[in-house]
């Protein structure tokens, strides 16, 4: 390990075995001092790209080499040497998701006041569970619940919890579905778990997120209990469809799942004529609206998810549209007593007298017990920013898609796959061997440190089988027109090289 800021490390460093404690005031002081000392001695070993130059295996390599023997140490270090060494390798190895050619996944660059409320969330380290592990937190996390729920356009009965990711939150909305809908048919699955419950089914599109085929596997009801509804050109659930499999089911029908933003192309299922459906049938309407619930910050772009407050739960994920450090994931409830199949009372933690006289918490809103308040940063950001201001964040994000949309239709070479309906674009570079130079130009961008974009596979009309396809999720604010344009021209430039060396080993193939 190096000792890089020699200077400052009396005033940083107390010997290793002294613990420091983040408590408030000089403590959280300390937090800060020791931030801007930390950023000053790592400054230099930037990589200065959206992922670092080299191949993965040569970067991991570089990685475990640096910390050394898998063991922990019996002696530390000292405070300033180990956070020096933790934050070099990052800076060295990491990702950078505010460089401007970032653009692969649905990751987006963290706002700075929601990363300093983050590390407020963790200097805290309060839970949710009960009154005693952090009241002030529990009363913020029922306020912003509540707020979004509001914002989606659910009644005053609403409810909700924040999770660890958009797939937890899914499990959670369908193991609630689950109870009621056997329930409904007076079986406890909490006690005697699904062996009564005939045949249970659950409808999505065909393109709907993995997380709810791990779900049902995951609930006991298994992965053939996800019914796949076909899709029209744009990738929405087709209605007619949706009910035609609901008149032809044998089983128990669980729950739809309509997707507001799909991970590949962010379209959004025809919500009102869903929900018309799921009513009609009586059968249990989740929104995975992980992605597309941000939409609702934007004046311009808001009706896409239009029906969206008849659902009976929603996805959504702040840690997408909402520039969150991960994780920051919510279950609304359209009515917060279905949480009760989840209900717990443990005498050490909120026994019944204790949540009569208000000392309960959230325990019974979860699977989790420990939850770390990851809501301060969101409840920091919306104080900061307010609606319009994200809202206005996703705008040029969208824009930025449009833009690139623009671009693709100008080059003879690229073909879109999909217009633009939130921030994503997905596209493919045309030639003779499609699959393999798609696959190709992403990872030689990735690996020389030009650029990150992403890749999907999607069959369109006239296809035999799907095709690897190049994708951009734009999530950064701060991109602009002049960044697009190189982002493809270092794309057209990666794409001409690797089709001239698949020529060339073509030729020596035939030519030996």
């Amino acid at each position: 390990m190096t000792h890089d800021d020699d200077a400052s490390r009396d005033d940083f460093e107390p010997a290793p075995t002294q613990a420091r404690l983040a408590v408030p005031g000089q403590g959280w002081s300390d937090v800060g001092e020791g931030m801007t000392r930390l950023a000053t001695a790592v400054a230099s070993r930037h990589h200065g790209a959206p992922l670092p130059y080299g191949s993965p295996r040569d970067m991991l390599a570089a990685v475990a080499d640096s910390l050394g023997p898998q063991r922990i140490p019996d002696e530390g270090v000292g405070e300033h040497d180990a956070l020096v060494h933790v934050a070099g390798l990052i800076a060295t190895y990491g990702l950078d998701l505010t460089h401007r050619l970032t653009a692969a996944h649905l990751q987006p660059p963290p706002l700075t006041v929601s990363v300093i409320a983050d590390a407020v969330a963790s200097a805290t380290n309060a839970s949710l569970d009960t009154y005693d592990s952090g009241p002030a937190t529990l009363a913020i996390e029922k306020w912003t619940i509540a707020a979004l729920a509001r914002m989606a356009g659910l009644p005053s009965t609403a409810g909700g919890v924040f999770g660890p990711g958009g797939s937890f939150s899914n499990l959670l909305a369908l193991l609630i579905a689950r109870d009621h809908a056997a329930a409904q048919r007076r079986i406890n699955t909490r006690y005697h778990g699904v062996r009564d419950l005939r045949q249970p089914v659950v409808f999505c599109s065909r393109v709907a997120h993995f997380s709810i085929n791990r779900a049902c596997a995951t609930l006991g009801l298994g992965e053939t209990a996800v019914i796949p509804i076909e899709v029209d050109e744009h990738h929405r659930m087709i209605p007619a469809a949706l009910g035609r499999a609901l008149a032809a089911t044998g089983g128990t029908p669980v729950a739809i799942i309509a997707t507001a933003g799909t991970t590949d192309f962010g379209t959004v299922d025809p919500l009102q004529d869903i929900a018309d459906i799921a009513e009609r049938h009586n059968v249990w309407l989740h929104v995975d609206a992980a992605y597309g619930f941000g939409s609702l910050f934007s004046d311009r772009l808001q009706g896409l998810v239009a029906g969206i407050d008849r659902a009976d739960s929603i996805t959504l994920d702040l840690h997408k549209i909402g520039w969150q450090p991960a994780a920051a994931s919510v279950l609304l409830l359209r009515d917060e007593n279905r949480f009760s199949s989840l209900g717990r009372n443990v005498a050490y933690l909120n026994p019944e007298d204790d949540e009569e006289a208000g000392y309960g918490g959230l325990l019974g809103q979860t699977l989790q017990t420990t939850r770390r308040p990851d809501v301060l940063k969101v409840l920091a950001t919306f104080l900061a920013y307010g609606r319009r201001g994200l809202g206005d964040m996703l705008d040029r994000c969208h824009d930025a898609a449009l833009y690139a949309e623009q671009r693709i239709a100008k080059e003879l070479q690229l073909e879109l796959v999909a217009p633009v309906t939130l921030t994503t674009v997905v596209f493919r570079y045309r030639c003779a061997d499609m699959d393999t130079v798609n696959a190709e130009v992403r990872r030689r961008l990735i690996s020389s440190g030009t650029a990150l974009i992403g890749r999907t596979r999607v069959q369109l009309a006239g296809d035999d089988w799907p095709r690897t396809c190049l994708k951009l999720t734009l999530l950064n604010p701060l991109a602009t027109e002049a960044d697009i344009d190189e982002l493809f021209d270092e794309l057209l430039r990666a794409a001409l090289e690797v089709e001239s060396e698949n020529a060339e080993n073509e030729s020596k193939q035939v030519n030996p």
